[in-house]
């Protein structure tokens, strides 16, 4: 049997290695804002584009860089999710 001090240092040493570095959190909430930015260029065309102030190609240049985005947007949450349910599938 483990004791817990055994446990509890073995648990903090694991926690600490796959703990991610501000490097990664910060590329995160770029990403976020960025994406968000992307939204709003297509809220601004499309707003534009109703007022007769964004040509039609603009408007759907930036339609398709918002669904690249997107795509892009979900393909990432289906690999998270898909990540979490393998450490759900794990064996404790």
């Amino acid at each position: 049997m483990i004791s817990s001090t055994t446990a509890a240092d073995a648990y903090n040493a694991a926690r600490t290695s796959v703990q991610p570095g501000a490097g990664a959190i910060e590329r995160v909430s770029n990403a976020a804002e960025d994406f968000a930015r992307q939204m709003s260029q297509v809220d601004n065309a499309a707003t534009g584009a109703m007022n007769g102030q964004v040509e039609t190609q603009q408007l759907v240049q930036t339609i398709t860089e918002a669904q690249l985005a997107m795509e892009t947007v979900v393909a990432i949450r289906d690999k998270v999710v898909e990540a979490y349910q393998e450490i759900l599938r794990m064996p404790v």
